[in-house]
Parts: structure tokens; C-alpha cells; sequence
């Protein structure tokens, strides 16, 4: 087995349970303890865990746009109002949106009034957020559930035939170099599809993860047409963006 798909598993082992010992680790993946150790020391590295005494803990409970299944809001829900509000202002009567997985999404979701609209969503979330608004066209892709969403080859299909006027599009981290990235390979093919469908694409981050990078690169920031974040975010940070010709929309 690879490294990423070793560091995947144990990504998805945490989002699943919260902690993990290397023990438990070295049965499931059938690798020593060593190389368990050394794949927690490179997550570590990447602020998506935290080593404690014999095993280690998701760096945070909210993790990669994957939501907990009590209060999916509550961390920097301030930002993600500021940013929701943001996409908010680029939504018309009668566009055709997705909403990718994810929740600064889901407040999207949340504050959409129920006007004419078609909304493409992977997110089990934001399908019961919307599904009450009649006048909202809702489209479910295929496809299998992982945790509040759902992926898989029958959903990448289902979208690359769709014709997507905005895409809103959630991160793991944000970086210059990277693009925009998440910890797994579940959800790329989906993402993917998005950027190369939609005709504008936005990606909806707080600032906290600007700078960070996590596993798999799914757009390079070329790829997106803006990025709505909040007033967090530094003007140096994003004078360093617009020096690189990306869009930022930050207060």
C-alpha cells in the first residue's frame, strides 16, 4: 500500500473514531509500528493530527469540509456567515448551482431565500436544508455515502453532464503553490468535475486555512475563478494572491 493511501485510511480511521493507537493502526493497515509512527509524524507535519502518547488525535473536530453530526456550524461560524453572505450576492433567480460538501456551504444553503433556482448538492446536510424550499429545483448525483456525503463514479458522471452555471467549492487549505486541496481521494473525482463543468467557480475558505496544505490537490488556484473568504484574512496574505492574478473577495 502506497503512502497517501496509508495516510488517507488513517484520516479516515480518525473521522470515524477521533483517536486512534498506533496499535490499532499497525493490525489495520498490516505495517509496523514504525512506519505507523512515521506516517503520524508527516500528518503532524501537515496540521491534520496530533500526536498523543501512543497514537494520535484529529488536529480539528471539523475537519476537510466532512461535518460531526451535532452542531456542523459551530466552529468559526462567524466566518462562514461572512462568507456565505459573499456567495450569496453572486446567486440570481434561475441559476443552475452547486454546492459542493461542506460548511460554509451549508450556510449557504441555510440563508438561500426559496426563490427559482437549480442546486446540484453532494452534501446530505444541505439536501434537508433544502429540500423544505419548493421553489428550489434540488438535484441529488449518485453515488455512495461518506458521512454526510456522497461520492463515487456515479455522481462524477452525473455532474460532468450537467451544465453548471456556479460551482461553490469547499477546501481543506488553501495555498499558492498547491491550489486548493483535502486529505482524501474520495471526494477529488467529484471536485474535479465541478471545476472542469461549472462556468465559474468559487471557492468558499475562512482564512485560517490560507497557507496550509493538506493531501491531494483537487484545482490550482488558476482553476477557480474567485476566492470569498472572510476579513480575517491578512492584506499581505491577500495582496500575495492578487500579485498571482487570483481573485479574492475578503471584506
Amino acid at each position: 500500500m502506497n503512502p497517501i493511501r496509508r495516510h488517507e485510511m488513517i484520516m479516515e480511521v480518525l473521522l470515524n473514531q477521533k483517536d486512534v493507537t498506533v496499535n490499532e493502526l499497525s493490525d489495520k493497515l498490516q505495517v509496523t509500528g514504525k512506519t505507523i509512527r512515521e506516517d503520524l509524524s508527516k500528518l503532524e507535519e501537515q496540521g491534520l493530527i496530533m500526536r498523543v502518547h501512543g497514537g494520535a488525535v484529529l488536529a480539528q473536530s471539523d475537519q476537510f469540509g466532512i461535518l460531526p453530526s451535532k452542531d456542523p456550524l459551530d466552529k468559526y461560524s462567524e466566518e462562514k456567515t461572512e462568507i456565505a453572505l459573499r456567495a450569496l450576492a453572486h446567486i440570481v433567480k434561475d441559476d443552475i448551482v452547486a454546492l459542493d460538501g461542506g460548511s460554509t456551504t451549508l450556510e449557504i444553503a441555510r440563508r438561500l431565500e426559496n426563490m427559482p433556482l437549480t442546486v446540484i448538492t453532494n452534501d446530505v446536510y444541505i439536501i434537508s436544508e433544502l429540500v423544505s424550499k419548493d421553489n428550489i429545483r434540488l438535484v441529488v448525483p449518485g453515488g455512495y455515502r461518506v458521512r454526510n456525503m456522497l461520492a463515487g463514479p456515479e455522481a462524477v458522471s452525473y455532474v460532468k453532464n450537467l451544465n453548471i452555471q456556479k460551482a461553490f467549492l469547499s477546501a481543506t487549505a488553501v495555498n499558492i503553490e498547491q491550489g486548493l486541496s483535502i486529505y482524501t481521494g474520495d471526494f477529488i473525482e467529484y471536485k474535479q468535475a465541478l471545476v472542469s463543468t461549472a462556468r465559474m467557480v468559487y471557492a468558499v475558505v475562512d482564512h485560517h486555512k490560507f497557507g496550509q496544505t493538506a493531501l491531494r490537490t483537487f484545482a490550482s488556484l488558476q482553476q477557480v475563478d474567485v476566492i470569498l473568504t472572510d476579513k480575517g484574512l491578512s492584506p499581505d496574505t491577500a495582496a500575495q494572491f492578487r500579485s498571482r492574478g487570483i481573485t479574492i473577495e475578503c471584506g
